[in-house]
């Protein structure tokens, strides 16, 4: 046997030697890779169980006493929404509306029975005209012969909001039974959404819905030329109060101006710091976009709807009426109020 058949028959009995040793490497390469595994593995579920924990962590909740309902995000108060009828000594009775609204600090944004005007009330929707065919039925805007029984409140916490709704009567002494007893006009349904607070700022959505109980019932503004009425703000008014739409700065005038979807208020809510409310309108709402009493002191600010011509409600169809507030710390810009605009105008309401 020559030199090369030997090197031929040692590489033949050495082959499964090798080839063996290196099966025995990767397997104790996989087992090594089994055993890192293992001691990762819990550490990426604790990960995990801890990503999906701040996910679905909501620390909204309620506390409710005979008055109404407090909202709070942790301890941090939001708004009280009044379920209770409340009064000054017997004038002015009122039910279903916001008040006091906080801001990211905790400081009361909101006014109630303010001396300029007692009949308004934090954050409300009401109208001066309400009538059944051509009988009227008090003034609801200045709470005459106007009653607001909330039959029920539920409230529900989401993954990242929370929600009040709210089912309410309208009722009035001037339109009763046989017996006496005021018979219901509205069925009112009131949805408060409330969204968690970013870094500067909190959005809360209102949504409100008019259903008719009796035929030809019909809901109107003011008379005169302002034509107020509607979705209503009641703030505390800064002495430097400025209004901003989407054209630029607005100046109030007595009626109702033209600023497009939404407005911005700007000035030193609390202290002397600069800081805003903006007042979005969703472009599901009738006559869209609205146009826009402002007061830069001693009122109230109103999207208007429907203006002093008075609207008929639908028996089988509610008016769909939906506001969008954000409270938020500093200036912002026309940008960021464009880009908060087009994420409401983009929701689908009731999904």
């Amino acid at each position: 046997m020559d030199i090369q058949d030997q090197r031929k028959k040692t590489q033949l009995h050495d082959s499964p030697s090798r080839e063996f040793s290196t099966r025995r490497v990767e397997q104790q390469s996989r087992e090594r890779l089994f055993r890192k595994s293992l001691f990762l593995i819990p550490l990426i579920l604790a990960c995990a169980i801890q990503v999906e924990g701040t996910e679905k962590a909501s620390s909204f909740r309620s506390v409710e006493n005979e008055e109404g309902l407090l909202i709070l995000e942790g301890d941090q108060k939001v708004l009280f929404y009044q379920r209770k009828t409340k009064s000054l000594d017997g004038r002015f009775p009122r039910a279903n509306y916001v008040h006091p609204l906080y801001d990211l600090d905790g400081n009361v944004l909101t006014e109630d029975f303010p001396d300029d005007h007692l009949h308004h009330r934090g954050i409300f929707w009401t109208w001066h005209q309400l009538f059944v065919g051509d009988k009227r039925i008090g003034d609801p805007w200045i709470a005459k012969d106007s009653i607001w029984d909330v039959v029920d409140v539920k409230f529900a916490v989401e993954k990242k909001s929370c929600e009040m709704t709210a089912s309410i009567l309208w009722k009035s002494p001037l339109w009763a039974d046989d017996s006496g007893q005021p018979k219901p006009l509205v069925t009112e349904t009131t949805t408060i959404r409330i969204h968690q607070a970013e870094a500067n700022h909190r959005m809360i959505d209102f949504r409100i819905q008019l259903l008719a109980m009796e035929k030809d019932v019909r809901i109107g503004g003011s008379e005169d030329k302002k034509g107020y009425g509607g979705f209503c703000t009641r703030f505390r008014l800064p002495d430097n109060i400025r209004f901003t739409g989407r054209a630029g700065t607005v100046t109030p005038k007595v009626i109702a101006v033209e600023a497009g979807p939404w407005m911005e208020m700007t000035g030193a809510f609390v202290k002397s710091r600069l800081d805003g409310i903006t007042i979005l309108c969703h472009p599901t709402l009738p006559g869209f976009p609205q146009r826009w009493i402002l007061r830069n002191r001693n009122s109230m600010q109103n999207p208007v709807y429907p203006g002093r011509e008075a609207v008929l409600l639908s028996q089988t169809r509610p008016l769909d009426l939906n506001y969008r507030l954000v409270i938020h710390r500093g200036e912002v810009d026309k940008a960021t109020i464009e880009k908060w605009q087009r994420e409401y105008a983009a929701m689908q309401i009731g999904k």
